[in-house]
């Protein structure tokens, strides 16, 4: 397929809590999304982020297909999963200590195989990445993607700004809404 004319469908969806479901379902459309020769737009977090980008490298090992925007840099990025896994602003550990260096080896791994694939959405956050960052980034996979593809897990609010705002910029939106309790 020629490489302008491939779309790019962005995969949004809770980084909080998943299942087996909800892994197996994003696994399948990231598989289906490349195998027919479009790419897949990415948030560069654990949960439905991190099983998009582990399929899409997995079937696509150049990675010409992916991209993953942050929140910002990927240096600063690395060290804000560190100190949240170190529970640095509430004294309790948001992720634990293996999740961050998982998704820490992740992205470090895509950006050796294909630096292009990884849009930094600010280079100037520093220590400062909160829900206004988060949220930034999700206004660019919108931008970036064609079409997007929502995971979402007990109504997230992450999820829900990136459905308003595909729905916003007048872009096609399949939702797969799940419900986990504890």
């Amino acid at each position: 397929m020629n490489e302008n004319k491939h779309k790019w469908i962005g995969i949004t969806g809770t980084w909080r809590r998943t299942n087996n479901e909800v892994e197996q379902d994003v696994r399948s459309a990231v598989r289906e999304i490349i195998t027919r020769g479009d790419g897949v737009v990415v948030g560069g977090a654990l949960g439905v982020d991190y099983f998009a980008l582990n399929e899409a490298i997995r079937v696509n090992p150049d990675a010409a297909r992916i991209k993953v925007v942050l929140p910002s840099s990927l240096k600063d990025y690395i060290a804000h999963l560190q100190m949240w896994a170190s529970g640095y602003d509430t004294g309790d550990p948001a992720i634990t200590s293996e999740e961050a260096e998982r998704l820490a080896n992740q992205l470090r791994g895509l950006e050796k195989i294909n630096q292009g694939s990884i849009v930094e959405s600010s280079t100037e956050t520093g220590d400062k990445i909160n829900k206004d960052v988060y949220f930034t980034r999700n206004s660019i996979v919108v931008e970036l993607s064609n079409e997007v593809i929502a995971f979402q897990v007990n109504d997230s609010a992450g999820t829900q700004d990136t459905i308003n705002k595909a729905r916003g910029a007048g872009k096609n939106v399949i939702v797969h809404s799940y419900s986990i309790t504890k």
